[in-house]
């Protein structure tokens, strides 16, 4: 039998390091619910565009999830990689590769749902796993671009599981939001990132999360080895072979 691609939770992904904006409060909020000890919710659906913060909040549950039960991580899955987790190959097993990932774990993790395959296979395995997990109680955090209603290649028993819990839409795309996050990954880097640095790279570089943060860390980098301070001029330069 294939072996599941190895995809634990990263322990940077956490509550405590997540920027709060308008876009992704409500998102916050309802992952909180999710490992409060004395909620009654176990089923959250985070949708929106990528790099929004979707993977960053399932991450933290997980995280919470591992702490409170004293394990070194909680497994995840990312249809992102369903090839590594099923070699090309989604013959009808006798045991779920999705279960064997999951045996005993404390909570279901399961990012870019709107990847998974048009395979039946797939989706048997993982609308068995999805009932385990409910029925037990047990968080579940599935993340995907679209709304429940848009997603592909799922049944509608699967759509309509999604609905019973909460759902909310993760959209960080405005202009104050993406300030918020450039002076936090600052912070969190010890540097001193100017008003005027940050509309540059709004205006110059990609909005997602993950090419703030490429760019960022350039920056720095350049800034301690020139010895300078952070400027749009030493941003420019630090970004010269990128920015046309």
């Amino acid at each position: 039998m294939q072996l599941v691609f190895d995809f634990p939770v990263h322990e940077k992904y956490r509550f405590d390091n997540f920027v709060v904006c308008s876009g992704n409060a409500t998102a916050l909020q309802f992952a909180h619910r999710l490992v409060d000890p004395g909620g009654t919710e176990n089923l959250l659906y985070l949708h929106g565009p990528s790099g929004s913060g979707k993977t960053h909040l399932l991450m933290a549950v997980g995280s919470a999830c591992s702490t409170r039960g004293g394990l070194a991580t909680v497994p995840c899955i990312s249809f992102k990689d369903v090839d590594e987790i099923y070699g090309g190959e989604y013959p009808a097993e006798e045991v779920s590769l999705l279960a064997e990932r999951f045996r005993n774990a404390p909570a279901l993790l399961v990012d870019d749902l709107h990847l998974i395959p048009d395979q039946q296979s797939v989706r048997i395995e993982l609308w068995q796993l999805f009932n385990d997990f409910y029925q037990a109680g047990r968080p579940i955090v599935v993340t995907g671009l679209y709304s429940p209603k848009e997603l592909p290649h799922l049944d509608g028993h699967l759509i309509s599981r999604l609905l019973w819990g909460l759902v909310a839409r993760v959209d960080i795309s405005d202009e104050d939001s993406r300030r918020l996050i450039m002076k936090k990954l600052a912070e969190d880097r010890q540097i001193i990132l100017p008003a005027d640095v940050i509309d540059y790279l709004l205006f110059h570089v990609r909005r997602d999360v993950p090419s703030l943060i490429e760019a960022l860390e350039e920056i720095k980098r350049f800034a301690f080895s020139t010895k300078r301070k952070i400027s749009v001029r030493l941003a420019r330069e630090a970004l010269a072979l990128r920015i046309p």
